[in-house]
């Protein structure tokens, strides 16, 4: 009896020791039980013949709920069946008018629309892999990430023939097939094509199309997001794209839930999160051409919206839209994405109220995932041993100077110890692979050898992490982000970070820019000021000199109408790098901190020369 009162006593004690001890352990052996059965479905889908592919996932939910809504878009409804058939007879149009064979790269240069998903599908029951263009890109770089695949086919959306045209005599040149997503077109080199869609039966193309396809063989290509010069193409295998049919099933959404998708199909967040998310879990998507903060709520509310996806600024932009009694009337239980600054999540969930943020970080290339599974604001994820283990990574010290991780005298890296900042690599396996661009070039720049011991391979992820004393995983700056000042590294979203909590400050961009004659780069702020606002330079001043060190305040703010952004919310810097501290170049109004004076005053061209002759010190 003694020894039964001590069981049942140890019992009742077991969930107060752990609370106290392992706040977390819970939620780590879900997320641990969770992990298991997404792998175990992940092999046994793979072992089935023939070859079972996100395609094949699709025509399973097509006949298994061939009612339920697939995509709502401007109040139209399209079921799993009605998709399946649209897209059988984009595919039958294209094997009775085109050349197109299995195997064959197809480029899709289209917008947020249902034809988008169609085609894909269309594409993806022909065999082809398929190239997804950035609908904002014009002339050079459209050409470029056209040539980048080698497609023999480009799709492209009506509204889009203009920025055909303007690269059309170069694809003519490649003997480039040119379908226009219109009945008529009268530019030679252009056909338009969707008569012949209408026209084509919606029969289901045979399985034996894609009967030479192995889990290594391309699926799509989806370009980086070009912050930092033109974009990549990153190859996505069969393989990733099966992978990623779990990307929504294992943060808990259902088939009952309904995912509004705002965000660019072109875009990894879009595609592979938004649509191929939601084909595994058989949900519905509420399809937008864009992003609008203004309607954001408003047809969540319409649409009974229970899951959305945000990345980069998104919530910033939702947080600063006018406050309305109704901000917290609405159904959302789930926001899924990555990018979000700690003190926006925080006003995110004050504002709006008990919705699960699940920030995650990944890369269209990269080969390994974090996810934030405990809600702890500011994270990007936690370790965990059963991960770790199946997708080895590591955090090692790295010279922003240089550009370069840093090695010991054997020629290894040096891992970062918990609380230090250091670049996140990522070992290649069998299980962690890195297919990586379709220029093989780029691939081998990313790739880093003798990490950990020696002939080891690694993925150079290119971003700066740091892992806190429990165990949670924060991001701190893109390698080429971090600038090094007075011998001293200066993360640039800590920077941003500050100058946002400035009263008038409504976004920041900070980058680091060169000066004659000295070593590194010092720190400027592109910034904006909010509606009916001013810039003050000596309060701006008097915030910096409180919050960072001398060598991290930005010793140039260049106030902006906008901040750059990219078509997935990204801001850019590139530009702004090159453009410097110049006013005889810039336009915009330009601000140099003075110590003497404690405020930032208005640079001129003289205080310009005066640094650029080593006069001014700085």
């Amino acid at each position: 009896m003694y020894l039964v009162s001590i069981l049942f006593a140890s019992l009742a004690i077991t969930p107060l020791v752990l609370k106290m001890f392992f706040p977390y352990f819970w939620k780590d052996a879900f997320y641990l039980a969770n992990l298991v059965r997404t792998l175990l479905k992940f092999v046994l889908r793979r072992r089935r013949k023939p070859l079972f592919l996100v395609l094949d996932r699709f025509l399973e939910q097509s006949v298994a709920h061939a009612d339920r809504p697939f995509i709502v878009f401007e109040n139209k409804t399209y079921s799993y069946l009605d998709t399946d058939r649209r897209s059988n007879k984009i595919a039958n149009a294209l094997q009775r008018h085109s050349k197109l064979r299995p195997g064959d790269n197809v480029a899709l240069f289209m917008g947020n629309e249902p034809a988008f998903i169609f085609t894909w599908l269309a594409l993806a029951k022909l065999g082809c892999p398929v190239a997804l263009l950035n609908y904002n890109i014009r002339s050079r770089s459209l050409l470029h990430c056209f040539n980048c695949c080698s497609a023999k086919l480009l799709i492209a959306a009506e509204e889009l023939q203009e920025a055909v045209e303007e690269v059309l005599p170069s694809l003519r040149e490649q003997s480039v097939c040119v379908y226009l997503m219109t009945k008529q077109c009268d530019t030679p080199g252009m056909e338009g094509f969707s008569d012949q869609v209408e026209e084509a039966s919606d029969t289901p193309l045979p399985q034996a199309l894609r009967s030479d396809i192995t889990f290594k063989s391309p699926a799509v290509y989806i370009y980086t997001s070009g912050t930092t010069g033109l974009p990549k193409a990153a190859v996505l295998n069969q393989n990733r794209l099966l992978a990623a049919l779990a990307v929504l099933d294992s943060t808990g959404v259902i088939p009952g839930d309904v995912i509004y998708l705002n965000l660019p199909l072109y875009h990894t967040a879009g595609f592979i999160i938004g649509f191929i998310g939601s084909i595994e879990t058989g949900s519905t998507i509420i399809l937008r051409r864009k992003f609008s903060a203004s309607q954001f709520w408003d047809e969540c509310r319409k649409y009974n919206v229970t899951v959305v996806q945000y990345i980069g600024e998104v919530l910033r932009y939702l947080c600063n839209t006018p406050k309305r009694d109704n901000d917290r009337e609405h159904n959302v239980r789930l926001a899924i994405g990555n990018g979000v600054r700690a003190e926006i999540w925080r006003e995110f969930l004050n504002r709006f109220g008990n919705i699960y943020v699940r920030e995650f970080y990944a890369s269209t290339e990269g080969n390994v995932g974090l996810i934030n599974y405990t809600g702890k604001i500011g994270a990007i994820g936690r370790v965990n041993y059963l991960h770790r283990k199946l997708f080895p990574y590591a955090l090692i010290k790295y010279d922003t100077e240089r550009d370069e991780p840093i090695r010991d005298s054997t020629g290894l890296c040096v891992e970062a110890p918990k609380g230090e900042t250091g670049l996140l690599v990522s070992k290649i396996t069998d299980i962690a692979p890195f297919v990586g661009y379709a220029n093989s070039q780029q691939t081998e720049k990313k790739r880093l050898r003798d990490v950990i011991q020696k002939g080891d391979l690694y993925f150079n992820s290119g971003d700066l992490l740091k892992i806190g004393q429990d165990n949670f995983i924060y991001f701190q700056d893109r390698v080429g982000d971090t600038f090094r000042w007075k011998g001293e590294n200066v993360a640039t979203t800590e920077v941003a970070d500050i100058l946002t909590l400035i009263d008038f400050v409504q976004e920041a961009n900070v980058y680091g820019v060169q000066v004659p004659g000295n070593e590194g780069r010092i720190g400027m702020a592109a910034v904006t000021v909010k509606g009916g606002e001013q810039f003050d330079g000596n309060k701006t001043f008097s915030h910096v000199a409180s919050y960072l060190p001398v060598y991290a305040r930005p010793r140039f703010i260049r106030i902006q109408n906008a901040v750059e952004v990219t078509g997935t919310f990204k801001q850019m810097k590139v530009r702004l790098v090159e453009e410097g501290f110049d006013p005889a170049s810039i336009t915009d109004p330009l601000y140099i901190l003075q110590e003497r004076k404690q405020s930032y005053t208005p640079m001129t061209g003289q205080i310009y020369s005066s640094i650029v002759a080593g006069i001014i010190k700085l």
